[in-house]
């Protein structure tokens, strides 16, 4: 197994992966001759959870075609008899992207950011979305970050530097954010990876210990909004639950990047999956709970509207969407 401190730097399969093309060409860039995905139309939905009130705000989404690489650990066949068996394309993936923001009472908690303007023209849709929900920027009080994969930390800047949410505290797992502003990691990571610690120090440099918070998984974000470890996608990733008058919600970040391939067979292992090993097993361990919890989950990568329900199937689960 790759160790979390070993990532990146002493080679194996988490390395070759990356470097056989990036985390940000593989789901920032429409895939070519395969035509342009759909953009939802009205990129927002709003869930209620006791007395608070979850949003999904669509940043857009992408097309990639679908080659032998992306999941690592089964035949380009097997995948897509995966994929043809719910009638889906089996030539290319369409990634969508989707924070959420939770209200509860006066404060405005944003769970990831999308790309600003700094991806795909069929992203970057965030902020309209924002304001059709009836918010604007500087009504977020706190940005959460789940990870520091640049489709997740991209949208707090703009391409000239700017802070997309002025007034907002951003918080990031300690973990996770101790591991990509690592100097000595960055130094000794092959030249394929230095860019995305890069990016990171990019994103974050420059904000202030009073803008800039770190937490620990299991952290209380604000009340009634909690964290939990979901290493394995990343060293440091984590999922955030919400809950209300006996009502919860998951937010489960890049637990799975395309539903129907890996909650249907959790133990596929897509490309951009850090330690393999360990996030298959978080996989496990989290969409079970749900489950158990019977919990309204979302997903940054689930198709639209990105929340509902997770429902055991076979020997893996299965994403119901809200009606």
């Amino acid at each position: 197994m790759i160790k979390r401190r070993d990532l990146l730097v002493g080679g194996g399969a988490a390395t070759a992966a990356y470097l056989a093309g990036s985390f940000m060409p593989l789901v920032a860039q429409n895939a070519p001759n395969f035509g342009a995905p759909s953009v939802v139309q009205v990129g927002y939905r709003k869930q209620k959870v006791g007395d608070m009130e979850v949003i999904a705000l669509n940043d857009g989404v992408v097309r990639r075609p679908l080659q032998a690489e992306f999941v690592r650990n089964a035949p380009l066949d097997q995948v897509q008899d995966l994929l043809r068996s719910q009638n889906l394309p089996t030539d290319y993936v369409d990634v969508p992207f989707t924070p959420f923001l939770i209200v509860a009472g006066n404060r405005r908690v944003l769970l990831d950011t999308g790309f600003a303007d700094n991806g795909a023209p069929t992203t970057g849709r965030l902020v309209a979305n924002l304001n059709a929900a009836g918010f604007k920027v500087e009504d977020i009080d706190t940005v959460v970050i789940s990870h520091h994969h640049g489709d997740h930390i991209n949208g707090l800047r703009t391409k000239a530097g700017q802070l997309v949410f002025p007034k907002a505290k951003i918080m990031v797992p300690a973990v996770e954010h101790a591991f990509w502003m690592d100097d000595a990691r960055m130094a000794a990571a092959p030249e394929g990876m230095k860019g995305a610690f890069q990016n990171v120090r990019r994103v974050f440099g420059g904000l202030g210990a009073d803008q800039l918070v770190q937490f620990q998984a299991g952290q209380e974000i604000a009340p009634g909004i909690t964290t939990a470890a979901a290493y394995g996608h990343t060293p440091g990733m984590v999922t955030v639950t919400a809950q209300s008058k006996g009502e919860k919600f998951v937010y489960l970040a890049d637990l799975t990047n395309v539903p129907s391939l890996f909650a249907r067979n959790p133990d596929f292992a897509v490309v951009f999956d850090m330690n393999p090993e360990e996030a298959r097993q978080t996989r496990r361990r989290v969409f079970e709970a749900v489950v158990n919890d019977k919990a309204m989950a979302g997903g940054f990568h689930f198709p639209f509207p990105a929340f509902g329900r997770i429902e055991k199937l076979g020997q893996g689960y299965d994403f119901k969407p809200v009606a």
